[in-house]
């Protein structure tokens, strides 16, 4: 296991962390705002209002894996359960069999490129469904829309593997927007943008750890087992995009409860046999004596999850309850606790840059845990 002392050096190496990066992982996690600004641009480029010129389908059927599922997550999380039209995310690459010229398709993938992308386009074109393609410039989903007439929204080749969430998700809210499901305040991308740039300059590799959120929490989770719980739907899907990058990009695995539903569960992990066994945690302590990983909970808030709706029942019905209790039971069992993005002044920020600082500092984590144990020269290409 790596010490906490070696990775602080490597981290705090610019020389050695770019030799570190071929792909120039970094570089492309701190260029998340210009994403948003490029990808919105392209997107009106595109002709977005073909397909909002309709008004509200009946249901959005997202077509999407990985980062552009999560992305499908969001929009989702964000509507909630009031939202006037539904939202289905599917894997591909078959449509759902009640999909319909009253529906909207969006097919959702940095490479546009496979059968999960192409087939779905052509079966909603054969089907009368309207088509929104989101994809690499050159990528066969491209031809698949052109021949349905349908807006595409080409990315560029320049956009790296794991870094293109905020590409994918920025059409969606544009989308959401048009058809009068987001406000323009709810879906405001300047103000999203401007949170990523923020979060890019205070966790830059420039930035050094013990003044870096992202590299503090990377050295918390050097060797730790990392527990997220998450407050409410929107902090639970930025829970599982999270946990997929550390997994991922650093091999760390990670376990999610999603508040206030999954509380039971996180309670009784945090009491439970991989809780630590002496005192409180003690950052300075040889590892040397350690028997394995340590439990570490990491908290991702969302003030806006909705308040409490129990009416004074027994069981905490809102994630605010549901998340102190399992802080409770963190600190009773000498669990250490990280806040996501809880530096500065969370609450100037509206919900999705809120969201936005918490996906960004976490990119950034993930990015420098990875390169502190030297997972991204070993990955395969």
């Amino acid at each position: 296991m790596t010490s906490p002392e070696l990775a602080e050096e490597v981290l705090d190496d610019l020389g050695l962390l770019r030799a570190r990066d071929p792909r120039g992982l970094l570089p492309a996690v701190a260029g998340a705002g210009a994403q948003v600004r490029e990808t919105a641009r392209l997107t009106g480029e595109a002709g977005l209002e073909r397909v909002t010129a309709g008004g509200r389908p009946r249901g959005l059927v997202i077509v999407a894996r990985r980062e552009g599922a999560v992305a499908a997550q969001v929009l989702r999380a964000l509507l909630g359960p009031a939202s006037p039209v539904t939202v289905d995310v599917v894997p591909g690459p078959d449509l759902p069999v009640w999909t319909g010229p009253s529906d909207i398709a969006v097919v959702a993938t940095r490479t546009g490129a496979g059968r999960y992308a192409v087939t779905p386009a052509y079966e909603a074109a054969r089907r009368g469904v309207t088509l929104l393609g989101i994809g690499a410039e050159d990528a066969p989903l491209r031809a698949a829309c052109s021949t349905a007439r349908a807006p595409y929204v080409p990315l560029p080749r320049s956009r790296v593997r794991h870094t293109t969430l905020w590409s994918l998700l920025t059409p969606l809210l544009q989308l959401g927007v048009g058809l009068d499901l987001l406000s323009e305040d709810a879906g405001d991308l300047e103000a999203i943008a401007a949170a990523l740039d923020e979060v890019a300059t205070e966790c830059g590799p420039t930035r050094e750890s013990f003044v870096n959120p992202a590299k503090t929490l990377a050295l918390e989770l050097l060797d730790a087992l990392p527990l997220i719980t998450a407050e409410g739907p929107l902090a639970g899907t930025a829970a599982a995009r999270i946990a997929d990058q550390l997994a991922t990009l650093a091999g760390l695995p990670v376990t999610t409860f999603r508040m206030p539903d999954q509380r039971v569960a996180a309670c009784a992990v945090l009491r439970g046999p991989l809780a630590p066994q002496g005192g409180a945690d003690d950052f300075f302590r040889d590892r040397a004596d350690d028997a394995g990983r340590r439990l570490r909970l990491i908290t991702i808030r969302d003030p806006d999850a909705g308040e409490h709706d129990g009416a004074g029942e027994r069981e905490p019905r809102s994630a605010r309850e549901a998340l102190s209790e399992a802080l409770r039971s963190a600190a009773a069992a000498n669990v250490p606790v990280s806040g996501l993005a809880e530096h500065g002044d969370p609450q100037r920020y509206g919900r999705l840059p809120r969201l936005a600082r918490q996906l960004a500092v976490a990119d950034f984590t993930a990015a420098y845990l990875a390169l502190a144990l030297d997972a991204e020269r070993s990955a395969p290409a």
